[in-house]
């Protein structure tokens, strides 16, 4: 009897012996370059201390429960860091350990100067940098894009906008080269769809501080004043990255107009409110997991690291070659509560994915539009679609 009792512990012990020898490890890491360090005008939107690193912990956990049934074991190491300095030698030092899929949480310069220094060595996913030249002059063969560039943010709140008929637009941007960059996409939106900037400002950074006893009474004034006398306009679209100016706009522009862009209706990746297409359960996952609710950052990097799961899973190898020429190549799509299949645009890298368009504590609309057609994907109407792209790199 203790024979035969010995046989069938062995018999059950000695497959998953030899599994655990087979298992592949599969390493990652977020590089997080100074985030965190910037007071926003509104305290309820100081960004937690684990901004980005969540998301980056619930996809792990969810690329392990798949892991498990394929002898495939995940790592991901969090690597906060000050200056972009820190960021590069942190990168030679992940890549000689073995780390050869890189997620990005910085500028775009900084984003760049890390997938230049990984070159073929690595895979990075920016998380992040949204502007648009990193998909076209400046694209990257190694370079992918979880973050939406500006264009397709811009794109999708100017097919909502035509869509309700307001194609008048008061455009203010701030002084900042980010910015900036998000204007040129509004610009940019307006001809695409139809619209037209009736006017333009821009608000000037004097870096003066508002968070004192009289803060609002000094908005009270100077924002009216800042915006009296404007052309004859259906909306006011700001276009503000750097959190300067546009959350006072509602309520206190001189007249009585919509917000939209950087405040009041918001082109977002991921909001609270997205309860469709089995976004509760995901959101419950996540808030119980981290105490609190998931941001943008989050579930871009959750998405930049479930490429990577999903590649593992359907290719069921660990190897570093194997995983990127699935992620790059024609057959990849990943499922991330969207409504539908994200894949990648093979001529910039950019991860096509809806947009939701979000206001306070609701989700108002999602783009993009039905009525925008497109002769291949829906989802090519936002951002730069293959002809209009200055990307000239072959993946």
């Amino acid at each position: 009897m203790r024979l035969t009792a010995l046989a069938g512990v062995l018999a059950v012990l000695l497959p998953c012996a030899a599994l655990a020898k087979e298992t592949q490890e599969i390493r990652s890491a977020v590089i997080r370059v100074g985030e965190g360090n910037r007071t926003p005008t509104s305290r309820l939107d100081l960004p937690p201390s684990d901004v980005g690193f969540a998301g980056a912990r619930l996809a792990t956990d969810d690329n392990q429960t798949t892991g498990r049934f394929m002898g495939q074991t995940f790592l991901t190491e969090e690597v906060p860091v000050a200056t972009a300095e820190e960021a590069g030698a942190k990168l030679e030092e992940l890549i000689a350990q073995g780390t050869r899929f890189i997620v990005t949480m910085a500028d775009a310069d900084t984003t760049l100067a890390l997938a230049d220094r990984a070159g073929d060595r690595a895979l990075v996913l920016n998380a992040m940098a949204r502007e648009d030249r990193l998909r076209n002059e400046a694209c990257r063969a190694n370079l992918l894009h979880t973050a939406p560039s500006h264009a397709m943010v811009a794109d999708s709140l100017a097919q909502f906008l035509v869509w309700k008929g307001w194609r008048n637009w008061f455009l203010i941007s701030g002084d900042h080269a980010e910015d900036l960059a998000l204007a040129d996409a509004y610009r940019r939106a307006a001809r695409k769809f139809g619209a037209k900037i009736v006017e333009e400002r821009v608000f000037e950074d004097t870096g003066g501080a508002r968070r004192t006893d009289s803060g609002h009474v000094q908005v009270q004034k100077q924002i009216p004043a800042f915006t009296q006398r404007a052309k004859a306009h259906d909306i006011v679209v700001a276009a503000d990255e750097n959190d300067v100016f546009a959350v006072h706009l509602p309520y206190h522009t001189w007249d009585a107009r919509p917000v939209a862009g950087s405040a009041g209706l918001r082109p977002l990746t991921w909001h609270p409110a997205q309860e469709a297409w089995g976004a509760t359960q995901f959101q419950n996952r996540f808030e119980r997991a981290s105490n609190r609710f998931m941001r943008e950052e989050d579930y871009q990097v959750w998405t930049a690291l479930r490429v990577l799961g999903e590649a593992a899973t359907r290719t069921k190898s660990g190897e570093f070659e194997v995983l990127r020429d699935h992620i790059l190549g024609e057959s990849f799509e990943l499922a991330a509560f969207k409504g539908q299949k994200l894949t990648f645009r093979s001529w910039d890298g950019q991860l096509r994915q809806p947009i939701l368009l979000t206001a306070d504590r609701i989700l108002v609309s999602v783009s993009p539009q039905p009525e925008f057609l497109h002769q291949v994907s829906h989802l090519d109407t936002l951002g730069h679609d293959r002809p209009e792209s200055a990307c000239s790199l072959k993946r």
